[in-house]
């Protein structure tokens, strides 16, 4: 965050030519700001923030919360998610209190993916910023939105689930239409059956269940 109070300069030769110094939060204003997808988060320790001579206040506080995600899996193992991480402050309207983005979202983008290093199951794909007014009350309100997209890496859900179910169906096929006994077949088929399940059981509790439409491969 940063922000500029002009009653707060000076003039660094009057001050052994200090030009910025730490402070803690509570000792000038700060815009009171929240994240309305927050569902649960740990607030950081450093409650400080520096400030220059020419009223500038900076402020670099890291967070880390959880955040509300409606998800798309009609398309899993090869969807990609869209979630809104939408910054405001309802204390202050539009007039008295405007909140503005200091750098582009390809900036913002490039610099997301360095810090994103774990190899895991997402894949950090695109960023984009909307700046827009919220009316409450009568009242209209700043918000900054950040529209995230993450791609998921479906190479683990290939090999553990839908390479497995195309080989049953096709060993399926192949001993339907083969030249062996009834008897042998009805066998064959039930242990089929049982190995089916087995996946489906292991394919339930693979899904995600935050849909609203199942995926295409639970629907088969």
């Amino acid at each position: 965050q940063e922000w500029q109070n002009p009653f707060a300069t000076w003039d660094p030769r009057d001050f052994c030519n200090i030009s910025e110094i730490v402070l803690p939060m509570d000792t000038y204003w700060s815009p009171p700001i929240f994240i309305l997808e927050r569902v649960s988060g740990q607030n950081p320790e450093l409650n400080y923030m520096v400030l220059m001579h020419n009223g500038i206040f900076n402020s670099t506080r890291p967070f880390q919360v959880t955040l509300t995600c409606s998800l798309i899996i009609l398309k899993f193992p090869f969807d990609t998610q869209t979630c809104n991480l939408s910054i405001a402050s309802f204390l202050y309207p539009v007039t008295d209190f405007v909140m503005k983005t200091r750098r582009t979202p390809a900036e913002i983008l490039k610099d997301s993916q360095s810090f994103l290093l774990t190899d895991g199951e997402w894949k950090f794909t695109n960023l984009s910023i909307i700046e827009y007014t919220e009316m409450l009350d009568d009242k209209a309100f700043s918000v900054v939105t950040y529209v995230i997209s993450m791609e998921r890496r479906p190479t683990l859900y290939i090999l553990n689930l839908i390479l497995p179910t195309c080989a049953l169906y096709l060993l399926d096929m192949a001993v339907l239409f083969g030249p062996s006994s009834l008897e042998e077949k009805i066998n064959f088929q039930i242990a089929i059956i049982l190995g089916s399940s087995m996946l489906a059981v292991i394919l339930n509790n693979s899904l995600p269940t935050s849909s609203n439409k199942p995926p295409i491969i639970g629907t088969h």
